[in-house]
């Protein structure tokens, strides 16, 4: 039978690295380092109202929301988990708009911070991508920006390694998250058991 300080020795050497990247990753955690800009929340620019709505199709949404924006103004009505997102002046829906049109909106919200988008080099649809490698998608339905750049990333890739999510498949990774807890556990519970033993000779 193996005795439990030769297990325990084993079970170490097999959790070296896991134990090194929950070690290096929880220091990034806790320090955070970069985060503001990775996780920043871009928003569409608004302008003040130069006219006023009262629009019939308000009435049976929980929410109405006017603004305007470099292309024009804006009504969102929310409600039972539904957006739709209408044109104030026609009552109709503000269909995508064109990519001229996205990146008009796109380079408004970005002047805030060139350092960090630089300049457009790229649209396609909804997504766009700066000179800084940050991708950014356009949410027309809400009017809302999403940006993930270099630094998202890498730390969204320090979460997977932490977590274990190393396979990109749920099942899998759940399984290995599993194990790497109950070694874990065995190496620990090992530990006392070989400390225990020691002291009794």
């Amino acid at each position: 039978m193996m005795r439990p300080s030769s297990l325990h020795k084993i079970i170490g050497v097999v959790l070296v690295l896991p134990l090194l990247g929950w070690s290096l990753t929880g220091i990034v955690f806790l320090t955070k380092p970069g985060y503001n800009e990775a996780y920043e929340q871009l928003a569409v620019k608004m302008y003040p109202l130069e006219k006023t709505f009262d629009s019939n199709l308000t009435k049976n949404w929980e929410e109405a929301k006017y603004f305007r924006t470099i292309l024009g103004y804006h009504l969102l009505l929310s409600g039972g988990g539904t957006v739709r997102h209408i044109d104030p002046i026609t009552d109709r829906p503000r269909e995508l708009p064109s990519e001229t049109d996205v990146e008009r909106l796109v380079e408004d919200a970005i002047a805030v911070s060139l350092e960090r988008y630089g300049d457009i080099v790229e649209i396609s649809g909804s997504r766009v991508t700066t000179s800084t490698g940050v991708e950014i998608t356009l949410h027309w339905s809400s009017m809302s920006l999403a940006q993930s750049g270099r630094d998202t990333r890498l730390i969204d890739n320090l979460y997977k390694i932490h977590y274990l999510q190393w396979s990109g498949r749920p099942l899998p990774d759940t399984i290995l998250g599993v194990a790497g807890i109950v070694t874990l556990l065995l190496l620990t519970v090992l530990g006392i058991v070989s400390l225990v033993w020691s002291r009794k000779k």
